[in-house]
């Protein structure tokens, strides 16, 4: 695991935006096609709203790029909760980039059809072995969840399902979510989280005994690739580095 600290949220995104910038560079020199999760919430909106704008989006080559989301809410597209809208509104409709290559989760039908859908789209793209994702940008709440993997959900533990739907009784929503086996295939997991809210659960998932139940952000740990998290000096006050 990778710690990078920055003084504060507009620094990190600038970091993060550099160094996913370079790792697109160095993925493309290499093959025809980039395979990036994107993540909703508010923390990364800075970051897309950089990555749209130069210098950076005349580095990203941006048709050769596959986008895919970590989760969302199962609200209609035009809901602001919705995720994907987000990411439209901050990054995707500012770029060129094909359609054919974004791969928004569904929020039209049955959640449950939605997750089965998702994961067949997925499996066009990886097979039941190996590396996944080139990068998977997560965030984690105060509570140290991340994705749709919230403290106390089965999905936590989940083995063999690539993409899970659920009905969250604390928001009174269902929710689609990626799953810990096809994230910990990725080559990178960077998570983006910052400011003195996330101190306490940034600790315990850091440093902290492993419970997964209560911090589910613990069980995304590639298992053959690199994990960074991102965070400022707020977010990192109460680890010992």
């Amino acid at each position: 695991m990778t710690l990078h600290i920055q003084k504060d949220p507009a620094a990190v995104s600038q970091e993060l935006a550099e160094w996913i910038t370079a790792y697109i560079e160095s993925i493309l020199s290499k093959k025809d096609r980039f395979t990036w999760v994107l993540t909703g919430g508010s923390s990364p909106k800075a970051l897309y709203d950089l990555l749209a704008g130069a210098p950076y989006s005349s580095r990203i080559a941006w048709e050769k790029l596959h986008f895919f989301w970590g989760d969302e809410r199962a609200v209609p597209f035009d809901d602001d909760r919705n995720n994907a809208k987000m990411t439209y509104e901050h990054l995707l409709n500012k770029v060129p980039v094909a359609a054919s290559q974004v791969h928004v989760m569904r929020t039209d039908i049955d959640p449950d059809k939605a997750a089965a859908e998702y994961e067949q789209v997925l499996r066009t793209y990886f097979t039941g072995e190996g590396q996944s994702f080139d990068l998977v940008l997560s965030g984690m709440g105060d509570d140290g969840h991340t994705l749709s993997l919230f403290p106390g959900t089965a999905v936590v533990h989940e083995k063999k399902a690539w993409v899970s739907a659920f009905y969250l009784a604390p928001q009174q929503m269902f929710r689609i979510t990626l799953t810990a086996p096809i994230v910990n295939r990725a080559a990178r997991v960077a998570f983006l989280a910052f400011g003195a809210a996330k101190a306490h659960a940034l600790y315990e998932v850091l440093e902290g005994k492993y419970n997964p139940d209560l911090y589910p952000s613990q069980v995304i740990q590639p298992s053959s690739g690199e994990l960074h998290w991102f965070t400022d000096n707020d977010g990192a006050a109460l680890l010992g580095r």
